[in-house]
């Protein structure tokens, strides 16, 4: 199940310029070294893995993705207080600068990623290796670089488009190109993913966890809601019910470490709990969500340390009876934690993240979690479709994905009657307590009405300070400052 052992050093090996210059410490500047090249099936194999590595690291999952649901009013960034945290504070207040540090992992986070992908891509095709294993790399590699540029557009819009590895030619200053190239190739890579991956059934043993045909299809469906093209995410969605994912019984086994990679994931985040590296280095393959969001100076779990603090607002959300609650949070009354009763001491709104916390049965300190992140779900692929039917004018067929994830949580079945403008607002609520703190709040907000529909919330919170120009992050100035044809994002 965890795939990802013991590659780091390929990173090393293989960074070069396709990122900021931080990453070229290590090896000349101009150039990737050749020689380390995959040349068989099981160095090729190696290389894979190493493209999905940076999915694990704190400037994406491990941090930075699940923090976005601070900065999109779910929660406060809590912790020690003070200052720290102080680089998430600053964003969920609206007031980055183009120094600030979680901005920057961002920004760093997806291009070695994004270097190995089209270094698989590169070599693949030439390589005299078993068919299956040679499509299944290239599948990967596909829906990684795809997945790793929707990040980047989403946070910062135009970005650099490097889809083959470096060489002496290489233009060492990438200008940002128009995010519509991006959703081109973003579209165009995983189409090409989706008809090179095995279906997730096919996989066992070690390789569970791998990129999938659902997953990329569950992708391109993400891909198509953020640009609104309605019919083809009814189509996708529709090709994944038919591939036989489908809901767990319980909300609370999508955060189990026991039911991980289950029949409602198309795709997650591996973590392991074995150790072996330094737990604050990109080595680290140990969960920080639980450590990081456990009630802070309560022991419930290794670490504590107390981030990520529901709001009283999100509470209020929820409806009567939602099973989720109990899963999703922390709050006094409710019931306890391994045995450990909780109070609103523990925090500044009163309220702790609960989902990803692990008892110390399963993680016994801070530096062994082995929870998987889900990126993925069916229960998403439902609400997407239920989103895409009503903007159809479908309202009617739109009950039956939406209903089903609503029976799943204990809640009435939405009735008939409701006009398209409401069945948006009841969507789009079902898609924030469904997948609260998993880090897709603040792309939800971002993507309806052009991003009104954020800034009309926020205000709403009162962060009446957020703008147009929020939307999108600024570029790390000190990329732009190695990088001369790097232009600002407007408003920074």
């Amino acid at each position: 199940m965890k795939i990802i052992k013991n590659i780091a050093f390929i990173i090393v090996l293989l960074i070069t310029t396709n990122c900021s210059k931080d990453y070229l410490d290590k090896v000349p500047p101009d150039s990737i070294n050749t020689a380390n090249y995959p040349t068989n099936e099981k160095e090729l194999i190696t290389v894979v893995n190493g493209a999905y590595q940076p999915l694990q690291w704190p400037k994406l999952y491990n941090m930075r993705m699940w923090t976005s649901d601070i900065m999109a009013g779910n929660s406060i960034v809590g912790a020690g207080g003070g200052s720290d945290g102080i680089e998430t504070q600053d964003m969920a207040n609206f007031v980055t600068a183009t120094d600030n540090a979680g901005v920057l992992d961002l920004w760093r986070g997806p291009w070695p990623g994004i270097l190995m992908s089209n270094i698989v891509l590169d070599v693949a095709p030439s390589l005299e290796i078993e068919e299956s294993i040679k499509n299944r790399s290239m599948g990967e590699a596909y829906f990684l670089r795809a997945h790793y540029y929707f990040i980047l557009v989403r946070y910062f819009g135009d970005v650099p488009l490097i889809i083959k590895p470096g060489t002496v030619d290489t233009d060492l200053f990438p200008a940002r190109v128009s995010k519509v190239l991006v959703y081109d190739q973003i579209i165009s890579d995983l189409e090409q993913a989706i008809s090179l991956l095995p279906e997730k059934s096919t996989y066992t043993g070690d390789d569970l966890g791998r990129a999938n045909k659902g997953a990329a299809l569950g992708l391109l469906a993400k891909v198509n809601l953020t640009l609104g093209y309605w019919s083809e995410v009814v189509t996708l969605t529709s090709q994944i019910e038919a591939m036989g994912f489908d809901l767990n019984e319980h909300y609370a086994d999508n955060f189990n470490p026991a039911a991980e990679n289950s029949i409602e994931s198309l795709f997650e985040v591996q973590y392991a709990g074995d150790g072996g590296y330094n737990f604050w280095s990109n080595e680290n393959q140990a969960s920080w969500t639980s450590p990081f969001m456990g009630p802070r100076g309560s022991g419930f779990v290794g670490g504590a340390y107390g981030w990520n603090q529901p709001t009283q607002e999100f509470m209020d959300s929820y409806e009567q009876d939602d099973l989720r609650k109990d899963v999703t949070a922390l709050y006094e009354g409710g019931p306890d934690f391994d045995g450990n009763t909780y109070t609103a001491s523990y925090s500044l709104t009163g309220f702790n993240c609960r989902k990803f916390l692990v008892p110390l049965s399963v993680s016994a300190s801070y530096d062994n979690s082995p929870l998987n992140f889900p990126v993925l779900r069916f229960a998403d692929v439902l609400l997407m479709k239920a989103e895409a039917l009503n903007e159809l004018g479908q309202t009617g067929e739109a009950e039956t994905p939406l209903n089903k994830v609503r029976i799943r949580a204990g809640l009435s079945e939405i009735t008939s009657g409701l006009n398209q403008a409401s069945f948006r607002d009841a969507v789009l609520h079902e898609r924030r307590m469904e997948l609260a703190f998993e880090g897709q709040r603040w792309f939800d907000m971002i993507r309806v009405n052009n991003g009104q529909y954020a800034l009309d919330f926020l205000h709403s919170i009162g962060k009446t300070n957020a703008t147009e120009k929020h939307l999108l992050f600024p570029i790390p100035q000190i990329e732009i400052d190695r990088n001369p044809s790097l232009i600002q994002n407007p408003g920074y």
